[in-house]
Protein backbone atom coordinates (compact mmCIF):
# COMPACT_ATOMS: atom_id res chain seq x y z
CA UNK A 1 0.00 0.00 0.00
CA UNK A 2 0.87 3.51 -0.82
CA UNK A 3 1.92 5.68 1.81
CA UNK A 4 -0.59 8.44 2.94
CA UNK A 5 0.14 12.07 1.21
CA UNK A 6 0.17 13.91 4.51
CA UNK A 7 1.13 13.28 8.10
CA UNK A 8 2.54 15.07 11.38
CA UNK A 9 5.94 13.01 11.59
CA UNK A 10 7.79 11.05 8.90
CA UNK A 11 10.20 8.99 10.11
CA UNK A 12 12.57 6.93 8.09
CA UNK A 13 13.85 3.82 9.58
CA UNK A 14 12.54 0.49 10.84
CA UNK A 15 15.17 -0.24 13.19
CA UNK A 16 15.25 0.37 16.99
CA UNK A 17 15.78 4.38 16.94
CA UNK A 18 13.42 4.65 13.87
CA UNK A 19 10.56 2.78 16.20
CA UNK A 20 11.67 4.86 19.50
CA UNK A 21 11.04 8.27 17.65
CA UNK A 22 7.90 6.87 15.94
CA UNK A 23 6.75 6.04 19.77
CA UNK A 24 8.02 8.85 21.74
CA UNK A 25 6.38 11.03 18.65
CA UNK A 26 2.88 9.58 18.86
CA UNK A 27 3.07 9.82 22.84
CA UNK A 28 4.35 13.39 22.57
CA UNK A 29 1.01 14.33 20.77
CA UNK A 30 1.71 13.73 17.04
CA UNK A 31 -1.25 12.76 15.97
CA UNK A 32 0.01 10.83 12.58
CA UNK A 33 2.48 9.61 12.45
CA UNK A 34 3.95 7.28 9.62
CA UNK A 35 7.14 5.21 9.63
CA UNK A 36 8.07 4.00 6.30
CA UNK A 37 11.48 1.68 5.32
CA UNK A 38 13.17 0.99 1.71
CA UNK A 39 13.17 -2.60 2.87
CA UNK A 40 10.43 -5.60 2.37
CA UNK A 41 8.32 -6.57 5.59
CA UNK A 42 10.54 -9.40 6.00
CA UNK A 43 13.60 -7.62 6.47
CA UNK A 44 12.17 -5.35 9.52
CA UNK A 45 14.21 -4.09 11.57
CA UNK A 46 17.51 -2.86 10.07
CA UNK A 47 20.45 -4.36 11.80
CA UNK A 48 18.52 -3.94 15.38
CA UNK A 49 16.93 -6.76 14.34
CA UNK A 50 20.83 -9.05 14.07
CA UNK A 51 21.67 -7.76 17.31
CA UNK A 52 22.08 -9.70 20.67
CA UNK A 53 20.24 -7.04 21.79
CA UNK A 54 21.92 -5.72 25.12
CA UNK A 55 21.76 -2.30 26.39
CA UNK A 56 24.25 -0.65 28.31
CA UNK A 57 22.59 1.50 31.16
CA UNK A 58 23.62 3.14 34.12
CA UNK A 59 21.84 1.15 37.60
CA UNK A 60 21.80 1.27 40.86
CA UNK A 61 22.71 -2.16 40.95
CA UNK A 62 20.55 -5.55 40.86
CA UNK A 63 17.36 -4.48 42.34
CA UNK A 64 17.20 -1.63 40.03
CA UNK A 65 17.67 -4.24 37.36
CA UNK A 66 15.06 -7.09 38.74
CA UNK A 67 12.27 -4.42 37.70
CA UNK A 68 12.99 -4.80 34.04
CA UNK A 69 13.30 -8.29 33.74
CA UNK A 70 11.59 -11.60 33.81
CA UNK A 71 13.87 -14.21 33.65
CA UNK A 72 15.61 -14.18 36.98
CA UNK A 73 13.96 -16.84 39.80
CA UNK A 74 14.71 -16.21 43.66
CA UNK A 75 17.40 -18.97 43.65
CA UNK A 76 19.07 -17.47 40.60
CA UNK A 77 18.91 -13.79 42.16
CA UNK A 78 20.48 -14.98 45.19
CA UNK A 79 23.49 -16.27 43.49
CA UNK A 80 23.72 -12.92 41.48
CA UNK A 81 27.00 -10.49 41.68
CA UNK A 82 26.24 -7.12 40.32
CA UNK A 83 27.92 -3.97 40.89
CA UNK A 84 26.55 -0.73 40.18
CA UNK A 85 27.06 0.75 36.97
CA UNK A 86 27.64 5.04 37.69
CA UNK A 87 26.90 7.35 35.17
CA UNK A 88 30.86 8.04 36.41
CA UNK A 89 31.71 4.71 34.69
CA UNK A 90 29.57 4.82 31.92
CA UNK A 91 30.97 8.13 30.68
CA UNK A 92 34.55 6.94 31.60
CA UNK A 93 34.48 3.68 29.36
CA UNK A 94 32.60 5.81 26.36
CA UNK A 95 35.74 8.43 26.85
CA UNK A 96 38.58 5.71 27.29
CA UNK A 97 37.20 3.42 24.82
CA UNK A 98 36.29 6.23 22.31
CA UNK A 99 40.30 7.54 22.87
CA UNK A 100 38.22 10.97 24.31
CA UNK A 101 37.07 11.86 20.97
CA UNK A 102 33.05 11.09 21.56
CA UNK A 103 31.08 14.62 21.45
CA UNK A 104 30.99 15.54 25.23
CA UNK A 105 27.17 16.68 24.87
CA UNK A 106 25.94 13.89 23.12
CA UNK A 107 28.28 11.28 25.36
CA UNK A 108 26.59 12.95 28.27
CA UNK A 109 23.08 13.03 27.31
CA UNK A 110 23.50 8.88 26.42
CA UNK A 111 24.47 8.71 29.89
CA UNK A 112 22.05 10.44 31.68
CA UNK A 113 19.03 9.15 30.03
CA UNK A 114 19.87 5.41 29.66
CA UNK A 115 18.15 4.47 32.47
CA UNK A 116 15.26 6.08 31.82
CA UNK A 117 14.71 5.32 28.06
CA UNK A 118 15.18 1.69 28.81
CA UNK A 119 12.55 1.72 31.69
CA UNK A 120 10.52 3.86 29.02
CA UNK A 121 11.16 0.89 26.56
CA UNK A 122 9.80 -1.59 29.30
CA UNK A 123 6.67 0.16 30.05
CA UNK A 124 6.44 -0.08 26.45
CA UNK A 125 6.19 -3.33 25.90
CA UNK A 126 9.61 -4.16 25.17
CA UNK A 127 11.30 -7.72 27.11
CA UNK A 128 14.35 -7.64 29.25
CA UNK A 129 16.48 -10.32 30.76
CA UNK A 130 18.89 -10.82 32.57
CA UNK A 131 22.20 -11.58 30.39
CA UNK A 132 23.19 -14.97 31.98
CA UNK A 133 24.65 -16.51 28.44
CA UNK A 134 26.27 -13.85 27.32
CA UNK A 135 27.42 -11.09 30.19
CA UNK A 136 27.88 -13.64 32.94
CA UNK A 137 30.32 -16.25 34.20
CA UNK A 138 29.51 -18.58 37.47
CA UNK A 139 32.70 -18.53 39.50
CA UNK A 140 32.55 -19.71 42.79
CA UNK A 141 28.92 -20.24 42.67
CA UNK A 142 28.48 -17.12 41.99
CA UNK A 143 27.15 -15.69 38.40
CA UNK A 144 29.41 -12.83 37.96
CA UNK A 145 28.42 -9.91 35.42
CA UNK A 146 31.06 -8.10 34.15
CA UNK A 147 32.11 -5.57 31.83
CA UNK A 148 29.40 -2.94 32.13
CA UNK A 149 26.72 -5.13 30.63
CA UNK A 150 24.24 -7.32 32.18
CA UNK A 151 20.17 -6.17 30.48
CA UNK A 152 19.59 -7.72 26.96
CA UNK A 153 15.81 -7.97 24.99
CA UNK A 154 14.52 -11.67 25.27
CA UNK A 155 15.42 -13.27 22.68
CA UNK A 156 17.99 -10.42 20.74
CA UNK A 157 17.19 -8.79 17.80
CA UNK A 158 14.47 -10.62 17.27
CA UNK A 159 11.81 -10.18 19.91
CA UNK A 160 13.53 -6.16 19.93
CA UNK A 161 11.64 -5.64 16.57
CA UNK A 162 9.08 -7.85 17.35
CA UNK A 163 7.78 -6.47 20.53
CA UNK A 164 7.88 -2.93 18.52
CA UNK A 165 5.98 -3.86 15.96
CA UNK A 166 3.23 -4.58 18.65
CA UNK A 167 3.92 -1.14 19.93
CA UNK A 168 3.72 0.27 16.73
CA UNK A 169 -0.20 -0.71 16.29
CA UNK A 170 -0.74 -0.43 19.88
CA UNK A 171 -0.59 3.34 19.32
CA UNK A 172 -1.44 3.69 15.80
CA UNK A 173 1.60 4.21 14.00
CA UNK A 174 1.64 3.80 10.52
CA UNK A 175 4.15 1.21 8.67
CA UNK A 176 4.84 0.50 5.15
CA UNK A 177 7.41 -1.40 3.88
CA UNK A 178 9.13 -1.77 0.61
CA UNK A 179 8.73 2.37 0.57
CA UNK A 180 12.04 4.11 -0.31
CA UNK A 181 12.90 7.58 0.39
CA UNK A 182 14.03 9.16 -2.66
CA UNK A 183 14.42 12.84 -2.07
CA UNK A 184 13.41 16.11 0.69
CA UNK A 185 13.29 19.27 0.07
CA UNK A 186 11.16 21.98 1.69
CA UNK A 187 7.90 23.49 1.06
CA UNK A 188 7.27 27.10 -0.12
CA UNK A 189 6.30 28.25 3.31
CA UNK A 190 10.33 26.82 4.37
CA UNK A 191 9.07 24.26 7.60
CA UNK A 192 6.94 21.96 6.30
CA UNK A 193 9.31 19.00 4.46
CA UNK A 194 8.64 17.11 1.45
CA UNK A 195 8.91 12.95 1.02
CA UNK A 196 9.21 11.90 -2.20
CA UNK A 197 8.91 7.95 -1.93
CA UNK A 198 8.73 4.88 -3.97
CA UNK A 199 6.73 1.85 -3.85
CA UNK A 200 7.30 -0.84 -6.69
CA UNK A 201 7.25 1.38 -9.46
CA UNK A 202 5.13 4.14 -8.13
CA UNK A 203 6.56 7.61 -6.61
CA UNK A 204 4.05 10.13 -4.60
CA UNK A 205 4.92 12.81 -1.93
CA UNK A 206 4.57 12.52 1.48
CA UNK A 207 3.95 16.35 3.02
CA UNK A 208 5.37 16.24 7.01
CA UNK A 209 5.49 18.83 9.53
CA UNK A 210 8.74 16.94 10.80
CA UNK A 211 10.74 14.31 9.55
CA UNK A 212 12.99 12.24 11.11
CA UNK A 213 16.03 9.88 9.56
CA UNK A 214 16.73 6.35 11.57
CA UNK A 215 18.09 4.84 8.14
CA UNK A 216 21.33 3.28 9.12
CA UNK A 217 24.74 3.58 8.18
CA UNK A 218 26.76 2.39 4.62
CA UNK A 219 28.19 -0.58 5.82
CA UNK A 220 26.12 -3.14 2.97
CA UNK A 221 28.02 -0.81 0.74
CA UNK A 222 31.36 -2.35 -0.32
CA UNK A 223 31.60 1.04 -2.51
CA UNK A 224 31.50 3.54 0.52
CA UNK A 225 33.14 1.05 2.51
CA UNK A 226 36.13 0.99 0.27
CA UNK A 227 36.11 5.33 0.35
CA UNK A 228 35.76 6.12 3.82
CA UNK A 229 37.33 3.31 5.70
CA UNK A 230 39.87 2.07 3.34
CA UNK A 231 41.58 -0.50 1.12
CA UNK A 232 40.22 -3.79 1.72
CA UNK A 233 37.01 -2.74 3.63
CA UNK A 234 35.23 -3.61 0.43
CA UNK A 235 35.80 -7.58 1.49
CA UNK A 236 34.65 -7.49 4.64
CA UNK A 237 31.32 -9.39 5.84
CA UNK A 238 28.41 -7.82 6.37
CA UNK A 239 26.85 -8.75 9.43
CA UNK A 240 23.09 -7.36 9.36
CA UNK A 241 20.82 -5.91 6.82
CA UNK A 242 22.09 -5.49 3.25
CA UNK A 243 20.00 -2.33 2.69
CA UNK A 244 21.80 0.12 4.90
CA UNK A 245 23.71 1.55 1.66
CA UNK A 246 24.38 5.07 2.72
CA UNK A 247 22.25 6.97 0.28
CA UNK A 248 19.92 8.39 2.86
CA UNK A 249 23.17 10.01 4.58
CA UNK A 250 24.04 11.18 1.05
CA UNK A 251 20.39 12.38 0.47
CA UNK A 252 20.24 14.56 3.66
CA UNK A 253 24.00 16.34 2.99
CA UNK A 254 23.25 17.00 -1.14
CA UNK A 255 18.99 17.84 -0.16
CA UNK A 256 19.40 19.91 2.79
CA UNK A 257 22.67 21.04 2.99
CA UNK A 258 23.45 18.55 6.56
CA UNK A 259 26.67 18.50 7.91
CA UNK A 260 28.72 15.57 8.60
CA UNK A 261 30.29 14.71 11.04
CA UNK A 262 32.34 11.92 13.57
CA UNK A 263 34.49 9.32 12.57
CA UNK A 264 33.85 8.50 8.83
CA UNK A 265 37.31 6.18 9.05
CA UNK A 266 35.66 4.07 11.80
CA UNK A 267 33.10 1.63 12.44
CA UNK A 268 31.90 -1.21 14.97
CA UNK A 269 33.41 -4.82 13.24
CA UNK A 270 34.28 -8.06 14.99
CA UNK A 271 35.51 -11.36 14.84
CA UNK A 272 33.26 -13.22 12.51
CA UNK A 273 32.21 -16.80 11.16
CA UNK A 274 34.63 -17.17 7.72
CA UNK A 275 33.17 -20.78 6.81
CA UNK A 276 29.07 -20.89 7.07
CA UNK A 277 28.18 -17.03 7.47
CA UNK A 278 26.85 -15.33 3.99
CA UNK A 279 29.73 -12.48 3.23
CA UNK A 280 26.73 -10.71 1.23
CA UNK A 281 24.14 -10.21 4.45
CA UNK A 282 22.95 -11.53 7.92
CA UNK A 283 21.07 -14.62 8.02
CA UNK A 284 17.92 -14.23 9.50
CA UNK A 285 17.62 -17.17 11.50
CA UNK A 286 21.66 -17.39 12.79
CA UNK A 287 21.63 -13.68 13.41
CA UNK A 288 23.82 -12.42 15.83
CA UNK A 289 25.81 -16.17 16.53
CA UNK A 290 27.92 -15.76 13.42
CA UNK A 291 29.82 -13.79 16.00
CA UNK A 292 32.99 -15.27 17.39
CA UNK A 293 33.91 -13.43 20.75
CA UNK A 294 35.41 -16.05 22.99
CA UNK A 295 39.41 -14.77 21.49
CA UNK A 296 40.00 -13.37 25.46
CA UNK A 297 40.17 -17.10 26.37
CA UNK A 298 42.50 -18.14 23.62
CA UNK A 299 44.75 -16.93 20.98
CA UNK A 300 44.08 -15.33 17.66
CA UNK A 301 46.62 -16.05 14.94
CA UNK A 302 46.79 -15.05 11.27
CA UNK A 303 47.31 -17.38 8.27
CA UNK A 304 51.24 -17.11 8.38
CA UNK A 305 50.92 -18.46 12.49
CA UNK A 306 51.10 -15.05 13.86
CA UNK A 307 49.56 -13.61 16.59
CA UNK A 308 48.61 -9.61 16.08
CA UNK A 309 46.55 -8.60 19.02
CA UNK A 310 46.55 -8.36 22.63
CA UNK A 311 43.50 -11.17 23.46
CA UNK A 312 43.07 -10.01 26.91
CA UNK A 313 44.24 -6.30 27.16
CA UNK A 314 40.49 -6.21 27.96
CA UNK A 315 36.87 -7.81 28.55
CA UNK A 316 35.47 -8.60 25.56
CA UNK A 317 32.91 -5.84 25.82
CA UNK A 318 35.19 -2.89 25.30
CA UNK A 319 37.53 -4.68 22.62
CA UNK A 320 35.18 -6.45 20.63
CA UNK A 321 33.89 -3.74 17.89
CA UNK A 322 37.37 -2.62 17.20
CA UNK A 323 39.19 -5.99 16.62
CA UNK A 324 37.64 -7.00 13.98
CA UNK A 325 39.40 -4.02 11.65
CA UNK A 326 42.52 -6.07 13.20
CA UNK A 327 40.99 -8.83 11.15
CA UNK A 328 40.75 -7.45 8.17
CA UNK A 329 44.22 -5.82 8.07
CA UNK A 330 45.70 -9.42 8.25
CA UNK A 331 46.34 -11.54 4.96
CA UNK A 332 43.46 -12.88 3.45
CA UNK A 333 41.33 -11.06 5.96
CA UNK A 334 41.31 -13.70 8.37
CA UNK A 335 42.55 -15.87 10.94
CA UNK A 336 42.72 -18.41 13.79
CA UNK A 337 41.35 -18.66 17.04
CA UNK A 338 42.65 -21.21 19.27
CA UNK A 339 41.42 -22.38 22.70
CA UNK A 340 43.01 -25.92 24.64
CA UNK A 341 40.40 -28.26 27.14
CA UNK A 342 41.22 -25.82 29.93
CA UNK A 343 38.86 -22.82 28.50
CA UNK A 344 37.54 -24.38 25.36
CA UNK A 345 34.34 -24.90 28.01
CA UNK A 346 34.02 -21.63 28.52
CA UNK A 347 32.92 -20.56 25.23
CA UNK A 348 28.76 -19.36 24.95
CA UNK A 349 27.62 -22.60 22.81
CA UNK A 350 25.35 -20.43 20.75
CA UNK A 351 28.21 -19.11 18.70
CA UNK A 352 30.65 -22.09 18.91
CA UNK A 353 28.19 -24.70 18.06
CA UNK A 354 28.47 -27.35 15.07
CA UNK A 355 25.54 -25.33 13.53
CA UNK A 356 27.51 -22.25 14.07
CA UNK A 357 31.20 -22.75 13.31
CA UNK A 358 33.21 -25.33 11.74
CA UNK A 359 34.95 -26.59 14.94
CA UNK A 360 38.54 -27.89 14.20
CA UNK A 361 39.15 -30.23 16.73
CA UNK A 362 42.58 -32.78 17.40
CA UNK A 363 44.31 -34.24 20.33
CA UNK A 364 47.64 -32.42 19.24
CA UNK A 365 48.67 -28.95 18.15
CA UNK A 366 50.60 -30.68 15.18
CA UNK A 367 47.21 -32.38 14.02
CA UNK A 368 45.64 -29.17 14.68
CA UNK A 369 47.78 -27.12 12.63
CA UNK A 370 47.39 -29.56 10.00
CA UNK A 371 43.78 -28.49 9.89
CA UNK A 372 44.13 -25.22 9.86
CA UNK A 373 46.77 -25.89 6.80
CA UNK A 374 44.03 -27.22 5.42
CA UNK A 375 41.61 -24.47 5.44
CA UNK A 376 43.99 -21.97 4.77
CA UNK A 377 46.92 -21.63 7.29
CA UNK A 378 49.81 -21.29 5.22
CA UNK A 379 53.12 -21.71 7.72
CA UNK A 380 51.94 -24.84 9.88
CA UNK A 381 55.73 -24.35 11.52
CA UNK A 382 55.16 -20.69 12.25
CA UNK A 383 52.15 -21.26 14.24
CA UNK A 384 53.41 -24.21 16.75
CA UNK A 385 56.66 -21.60 17.15
CA UNK A 386 53.88 -19.18 18.12
CA UNK A 387 52.44 -20.88 20.85
CA UNK A 388 55.78 -22.38 22.11
CA UNK A 389 57.09 -18.78 22.47
CA UNK A 390 53.67 -17.93 24.11
CA UNK A 391 53.79 -20.97 26.40
CA UNK A 392 57.21 -20.34 27.35
CA UNK A 393 55.92 -16.58 28.31
CA UNK A 394 53.32 -17.79 30.54
CA UNK A 395 55.58 -19.97 32.47
CA UNK A 396 58.71 -17.66 32.65
CA UNK A 397 55.90 -15.22 34.99
CA UNK A 398 55.55 -17.51 37.68
CA UNK A 399 56.47 -14.38 40.24
CA UNK A 400 54.34 -12.03 38.22
CA UNK A 401 51.55 -14.61 38.23
CA UNK A 402 51.84 -16.09 41.94
CA UNK A 403 48.98 -13.90 43.46
CA UNK A 404 46.90 -13.95 40.53
CA UNK A 405 44.05 -16.88 39.51
CA UNK A 406 42.77 -17.11 36.07
CA UNK A 407 38.96 -15.54 36.18
CA UNK A 408 37.27 -14.99 33.31
CA UNK A 409 34.87 -12.29 34.44
CA UNK A 410 37.38 -10.09 35.58
CA UNK A 411 40.61 -8.73 34.52
CA UNK A 412 42.67 -11.19 36.41
CA UNK A 413 46.25 -10.17 35.49
CA UNK A 414 47.26 -13.55 34.09
CA UNK A 415 49.85 -12.11 31.76
CA UNK A 416 52.74 -12.71 29.02
CA UNK A 417 54.86 -9.98 30.71
CA UNK A 418 56.37 -6.69 28.64
CA UNK A 419 58.66 -9.31 25.97
CA UNK A 420 55.94 -11.28 24.43
CA UNK A 421 55.08 -8.97 21.25
CA UNK A 422 52.22 -8.37 21.19
CA UNK A 423 51.54 -9.66 25.08
CA UNK A 424 48.35 -11.27 26.83
CA UNK A 425 47.67 -8.90 29.71
CA UNK A 426 45.03 -10.84 31.13
CA UNK A 427 43.69 -14.61 31.54
CA UNK A 428 47.21 -15.97 29.88
CA UNK A 429 47.31 -19.50 30.63
CA UNK A 430 49.31 -22.31 28.42
CA UNK A 431 47.50 -23.33 25.68
CA UNK A 432 48.98 -27.05 26.15
CA UNK A 433 45.71 -28.91 27.48
CA UNK A 434 44.02 -31.60 24.65
CA UNK A 435 41.79 -31.50 23.17
CA UNK A 436 42.96 -28.54 21.10
CA UNK A 437 40.55 -26.43 19.10
CA UNK A 438 40.45 -24.44 16.44
CA UNK A 439 37.91 -21.87 14.71
CA UNK A 440 38.48 -19.72 11.22
CA UNK A 441 37.04 -16.05 11.60
CA UNK A 442 37.54 -13.05 8.95
CA UNK A 443 35.94 -9.52 9.68
CA UNK A 444 32.19 -8.94 9.81
CA UNK A 445 31.19 -5.02 9.64
CA UNK A 446 28.38 -4.37 12.16
CA UNK A 447 27.93 -0.11 11.49
CA UNK A 448 29.89 2.94 10.40
CA UNK A 449 30.56 5.77 12.77
CA UNK A 450 30.76 8.63 10.72
CA UNK A 451 27.21 10.34 10.34
CA UNK A 452 25.40 13.59 10.61
CA UNK A 453 25.89 16.64 13.02
CA UNK A 454 22.67 17.25 15.29
CA UNK A 455 21.54 19.27 18.13
CA UNK A 456 22.05 17.01 20.92
CA UNK A 457 18.95 18.23 22.83
CA UNK A 458 16.25 17.45 20.34
CA UNK A 459 18.48 15.55 17.43
CA UNK A 460 17.59 18.06 15.09
CA UNK A 461 19.95 18.02 12.10
CA UNK A 462 22.48 21.15 11.70
CA UNK A 463 23.23 22.38 8.39
CA UNK A 464 25.36 25.28 7.04
CA UNK A 465 26.95 27.89 9.52
CA UNK A 466 25.24 25.57 12.58
CA UNK A 467 22.06 26.88 11.37
CA UNK A 468 19.42 24.07 12.22
CA UNK A 469 17.12 22.59 9.47
CA UNK A 470 13.84 23.13 10.59
CA UNK A 471 11.72 20.34 11.04
CA UNK A 472 14.04 17.41 10.24
CA UNK A 473 16.07 14.89 12.86
CA UNK A 474 18.39 12.12 12.78
CA UNK A 475 19.05 9.41 15.12
CA UNK A 476 20.44 5.87 14.74
CA UNK A 477 23.73 4.93 13.13
CA UNK A 478 23.54 8.46 10.93
CA UNK A 479 23.83 10.09 14.28
CA UNK A 480 27.96 11.40 13.72
CA UNK A 481 29.97 11.95 16.22
CA UNK A 482 29.26 9.72 19.25
CA UNK A 483 31.41 6.79 18.80
CA UNK A 484 35.39 7.15 17.20
CA UNK A 485 37.41 3.83 16.28
CA UNK A 486 35.60 1.92 18.98
CA UNK A 487 32.85 1.91 21.37
CA UNK A 488 31.79 0.49 24.94
CA UNK A 489 29.93 -2.50 23.66
CA UNK A 490 25.86 -2.06 24.32
CA UNK A 491 25.93 1.11 23.63
CA UNK A 492 24.42 1.50 20.09
CA UNK A 493 20.62 0.30 21.03
CA UNK A 494 21.13 2.42 23.95
CA UNK A 495 21.92 5.60 21.66
CA UNK A 496 19.27 4.95 19.27
CA UNK A 497 16.49 4.98 21.88
CA UNK A 498 17.91 7.71 24.04
CA UNK A 499 17.97 10.27 20.77
CA UNK A 500 15.05 8.44 19.05
CA UNK A 501 12.73 9.53 22.13
CA UNK A 502 14.37 13.04 22.12
CA UNK A 503 14.12 13.31 18.53
CA UNK A 504 10.30 12.24 18.62
CA UNK A 505 9.48 15.01 21.17
CA UNK A 506 10.92 17.32 19.31
CA UNK A 507 9.41 16.46 16.27
CA UNK A 508 5.83 15.75 17.71
CA UNK A 509 6.35 19.73 19.66
CA UNK A 510 7.40 21.20 16.11
CA UNK A 511 4.39 19.72 14.03
CA UNK A 512 2.07 20.80 16.94
CA UNK A 513 2.68 24.69 16.16
CA UNK A 514 0.54 24.26 13.12
CA UNK A 515 -1.97 22.18 10.98
CA UNK A 516 -0.92 20.73 7.96
CA UNK A 517 -2.94 22.22 5.04
CA UNK A 518 -4.10 18.97 3.31
CA UNK A 519 -4.73 20.62 0.45
CA UNK A 520 -1.17 22.33 -0.39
Amino acid sequence: MPAPSHCDVLVVGSGNAGFSAALSARQSGAKNVVLIDRCPEEWAGGNSYFTAGAYRIAHDGLKDILQLVSNVSEEQAAKVQLAPYTQDDFLSDIRRVCEDKSDPDLSQALVSESNAAVKWLAANGIRFALSFNRQAYEVDGKLTFWGGLCLKTLDGGKSLIEDYKVAASKHGIEVYFATELISLHHAADGRRVIARVRNDDTEANVTASAVILAAGGFEANPEMRRRFLGAGWDKAAVRGTPYNTGECLQLAQEALGAQPVGDWAGCHSVAWDATYADPRQGDRMASNEYTKSGYPLGLMLNIHGQRFVDEGEDVRNYTYAKFGRAILEQPEHAAFQIWDAQTSGWLRKEEYRRERAERLEAATLEELAALCAARGLVDTQALLATIRAYNDAVHALPADNAAARWNPAVKDGLSTGPHLVPPKSNWALALDTPPFLAVKVTCGITFTFGGLRVDPATAQLVGEKGRLIPGVYCVGEMLGGLFHGNYPGGSGLTSGTVFGRRAGRAAAAYAGQRDINVGA
